[in-house]
Formats: structure tokens, C-alpha cells, sequence
């Protein structure tokens, strides 16, 4: 097939010079080589452009981001939906013929849009028709295709088994492609590991159209691509996975606490103690601010939301010994099947699995950043940062707790270096509303994220890939290490310098890339 391909490419370009400027004739380049090796059925079918009525639909189907849906924002000058591994091939090599970038499109959920904006004339590469799960009981594994959605994963599991699970995200929605390629976590990690602890093997397509597994690719490449995001390296295409098991019974539970009823004190402790406690229990926190305070004002609201890996009768005197101070007694527990904790914990009615394959999804304009802690932040600075939260009406903080598997998996397994000594990580994030409003909300995160630096990890202070953050640093046109260390490090710590020594492997072009994409070095 490779060789077909290459063939054909020789032959479009002796017949149609490459463009080289104006957005139409790049349009018209690419469409021709297209046609040119797949004939004009085919390109009509998966290739759209800017005058086609299915182009903004298609476009906006997978914007996470409200931010990106204005006008003003930068646009694809083509839309690629490949129905085979070979329609991406030809997509690469008629984007390179036509001096067009490629943005691979899995879910949409990149935080900056970068799977989908870029400033120069580009071709999004979206994978939707790619979404195709294999399961294999017998070996406790699946293929998933980088197109399928988190939910779809959990829906295919739970028709094939009762007692498996997998540890990736709560929000059903997100793309597994760019998801497992940047770690993922969801509510039992800290049993499992990430998503991308438990990839086995993956198919990718290099800058040179071949098509690769785990063999293949050797193991240098296929440590990058877990973790170390695979926009940079290829279009991963394909990851095999390990299922894990998962009791019949799981638990949960959800308690909110104001600062009126003792919320600092309370998340104090949980610091202290949630890093600490057994694998099986997932207990993370979210703050937002509520109108309940005294005289009806403005208060802080502490919600404590746990997972248990087991029944409520062992739960119970778990948290009684640990964090007596939430007094949880038998009626705060719900025990339900794994899947429907998966559906509890999305914001979905337990009994609707169906919900799972919805992609559509009620997008709002939003900014987040991240943070990882490695030493209880003390009264006198929880005190502070929820007085900055008082200054907001709509934000928002996640804390997640690690510890159990997750201290025991070395910092450079994968890319992903935070593992033993974070007691937590932070999501901040906050709703941009209006573009006029916008301005004030995104100086607010800044001065949130100014403030909590004396609390955080420091040297470098360390970020999560998965929650995009551009603030931190962007390559420019002419990308260089010393640039990007600016948020590699913030990212991948210590692993960054192999990234980019994969990289310059894989990609010495440097094809593959974005405004924080891996430079080689």
C-alpha cells in the first residue's frame, strides 16, 4: 500500500504543481491531489472545504470550547474525515505537498483548541468515523480506535463484563485519542494508574505514512505517545488496552460543607488525609462558590465526592477512622454497580447507559489552569485563596488526591512525571461569559494562579498536560528547546528532554506540530 501510495503522489505532482499561496489554491491543491490517488467520489465523501454545507457543522461538533466558536478565530481550510488508515495517509502526504499544517481531531477537548485552530493554513484531521472497540474477554483487553469517546469505551465494557473496568476520565465525551496520550485520570486511578499506564500496544502513522505497532515503532516512540501527547509524533490511530477488574459492588458518596459549617477545617484535614488512604478509595474535593452564606451572601462550598472500590459496611468504619470529622454515617452511602458510578460521577442518571454514547455536549467558554501540591497548603493561604474565589462568580477548583498506585510507578515510566510525592492536583478553571466579559474573568484565573504559587510544587512548578494551558509558554514559528522548555518542564519535568530526542527521530522536520507541541532537539 505504501508504495501505491508514494506512486501516486509522484504522479499528482508532475501533473499538479504544488500551490503555494492563497488559502483557495492550497484548497484546491490538496482536493486535486486527493482525487488524483483516491478518485472524486472518495474526496467528495471525506473531504470538506469551507463552501461545503457540512464543513461548519462539522467543524463545531467537536468544539469543547465556546471561546472557539467565534468568528474571529482561525479556521481549516479543509476538513479530512478518513474512513480507512489509507485516507489519512494520503491526507498527510497531500497536506505536505500543499505546504498545508495538520491538527489530528479525536474528541475536541484540547483546552486551547489546539486539535482544531491553528494561525497558518492547516487541515484538521478529524478521526470521528475512527471509533471502532474490539474487546477480547479471554484476554481481559481491547483494541479502541482514537475516534471513540471515553463514554463509548465504558458503554462497550459493560455489555461484555460486570466485574471490568478502565481507569480513564469522568466526562464520557472526551476523544481517547488525545485523553490517553496526555495520561488520563478518573475515579480509581489510584488503583490502577492512568489510562496510559494501562496501554499495552497502539497503531500509529508516522510523518512518513507508514503504519506502525508497538514492534514497530520501537519502544522509545511508544514511551513518548503515552503521556507525552501524541500530536507530536504521528496520528495515533489505535490503542490496545489492558481491562482491569473492578468489585460488583462500588460505593459513593457526596457531602458539602460552607465555610459557615467548617469547610477550611475540614479540607485542611482531607489534605492530610486523602493522599494517604487505600487505593480503593478515590475521595477528591471540588470548591465553588454558592449564595447559602449567612444573611444570604456569598460563601465558599467545600463538596466531598467519593468512590469505593467496595461495600458500604467497609466503608463505613474506613472513614470513621480516617476523616471522622465529615461524619458520614450509613445513609450518606449509595452502592451501585462500577458503570453506574461512571454514570454518577459524569452527572448522568445511574440508569441511563445509553447516555454514554451521546457526543453532543453543551459547550461554555472556559479558561483552566493546573497545579500539583506537594505539602498541605496551611489555614492562613486556604484562607486566602477562598476569599479570591469570593471576587468570582463561576469558579471552579477540582482537587484530586494521589497516592496508592500512583506513588508506586516511577516518575519516568511514561512522560507523565507526577507520580510519588504530589499529595494532590489542582484544576482551576473559571466562565469567560461574554467576549467583553471575558477579559476580566481570564485576569481573575491569572492573579488565582499568581497567588497559589508559594503553595504549589516549585522548580519547575508542574502542570498536566491533558488541562492545556498556553499561558504557560508557545513555540514560535521557529521552534527551538530553550522556548520550550518554558511549559515542557512544567508538563514533563525531567522526561522532556527524551521527548525531544524522540522526536528528532521520528520527526526531525518537525511536520507534526502546534504552538506546544514537542521541538526536536
Amino acid at each position: 500500500m505504501a508504495k501505491i501510495l508514494f506512486f501516486s503522489v509522484t504522479v499528482f505532482t508532475s501533473i499538479f504543481p504544488a500551490s503555494t499561496s492563497g488559502s483557495a489554491r492550497l484548497d484546491q491543491g490538496f482536493r486535486q491531489c486527493f482525487q488524483a490517488i483516491l478518485g472524486n467520489n472518495t474526496t467528495s465523501e471525506v473531504t470538506f472545504s469551507k463552501s461545503s454545507s457540512s464543513y461548519e457543522p462539522l467543524l463545531n461538533s467537536s468544539i469543547r470550547n465556546a471561546r472557539f466558536l467565534s468568528s474571529s478565530v482561525p479556521k481549516p481550510d479543509l476538513i479530512v474525515t478518513p474512513q480507512s488508515l489509507f485516507h489519512i495517509q494520503v491526507a498527510l502526504l497531500c497536506s505536505k505537498e500543499n505546504n498545508l499544517e495538520v491538527r489530528v481531531r479525536s474528541g475536541g477537548h484540547d483546552y486551547e483548541g489546539l486539535s482544531y485552530v491553528s494561525h497558518v493554513p492547516f487541515v484538521i484531521i478529524d478521526l470521528i468515523n475512527l471509533r471502532s472497540i474490539t474487546i477480547n474477554m479471554d484476554e481481559e483487553s481491547a483494541w479502541v480506535q482514537s475516534g471513540a469517546t471515553v463514554g463509548e469505551l465504558y458503554y462497550a465494557i459493560a455489555h461484555k463484563s460486570k466485574v471490568h473496568g478502565f481507569p480513564a476520565g469522568s466526562c464520557s465525551t472526551m476523544g481517547v485519542g488525545g485523553h490517553f496520550s496526555g495520561g488520563g485520570f478518573g475515579t480509581i486511578f489510584r488503583k490502577y494508574g492512568l489510562a496510559s499506564d494501562n496501554v499495552i500496544d497502539a497503531q500509529i502513522i508516522d510523518v512518513n505514512g507508514k503504519i506502525l505497532n508497538r514492534t514497530l515503532m520501537g519502544e522509545d516512540l511508544f514511551w513518548a505517545i503515552r503521556g507525552g501527547g501524541g500530536s507530536s509524533f504521528g496520528v495515533i490511530t489505535a490503542w490496545k488496552i489492558k481491562l482491569v477488574r473492578v468489585p460488583s459492588t462500588v460505593t459513593v458518596f457526596d457531602v458539602s460543607r460552607s465555610l459557615e459549617q467548617g469547610a477550611t477545617d475540614l479540607f485542611h484535614k482531607w489534605e492530610i488525609v486523602a493522599p494517604k488512604l487505600p487505593a480503593e478509595l478515590f475521595l477528591h474535593v471540588v470548591v465553588g462558590v454558592s449564595n447559602s452564606g449567612s444573611q444570604g451572601g456569598k460563601t465558599v462550598v467545600v463538596s466531598f465526592t467519593g468512590l469505593y472500590l467496595g461495600t458500604a459496611q467497609n466503608l463505613l468504619p474506613l472513614m470513621q477512622n480516617s476523616f471522622s470529622e465529615l461524619g458520614l454515617q450509613r445513609n450518606n452511602f449509595t452502592q451501585m454497580t462500577w458503570i453506574q458510578s461512571v454514570l454518577y460521577f459524569a452527572g448522568h442518571s445511574i440508569n441511563e447507559l445509553e447516555v454514554l454514547l451521546r457526543r453532543n455536549q453543551t459547550s461554555s467558554s472556559f479558561k483552566a489552569k493546573s497545579d500539583f501540591v506537594k505539602e498541605p497548603i496551611p489555614l492562613v493561604g486556604l484562607e486566602g485563596l477562598w476569599n479570591m474565589l469570593l471576587l468570582e462568580n463561576s469558579p471552579l477548583l477540582i482537587f484530586t488526591p494521589y497516592g496508592g498506585k500512583m506513588s508506586e510507578i516511577s516518575e519516568s515510566e511514561t512522560p507523565f512525571p507526577h507520580r510519588k510525592g504530589n499529595l494532590y492536583g489542582i484544576q482551576y478553571s473559571v466562565n469567560l461569559g461574554s467576549k467583553e466579559e471575558a477579559p476580566k474573568h481570564l485576569y481573575w484565573i491569572r492573579r488565582l494562579y499568581e497567588y497559589m504559587a508559594p503553595y504549589v510544587s516549585k522548580l519547575p512548578r508542574q502542570s498536566y498536560l491533558n488541562y492545556r494551558d498556553l499561558d504557560l509558554g508557545v513555540n514560535q514559528r521557529k521552534m527551538d528547546y530553550e522556548t520550550a522548555k518554558s511549559w515542557g518542564l512544567k508538563y514533563f519535568n525531567k522526561n522532556f528532554e527524551r521527548l525531544t530526542q524522540v522526536k528528532a527521530r521520528v520527526d526531525p522536520g518537525n511536520f507534526f506540530r502546534d504552538e506546544q507541541s514537542i521541538p526536536p532537539l
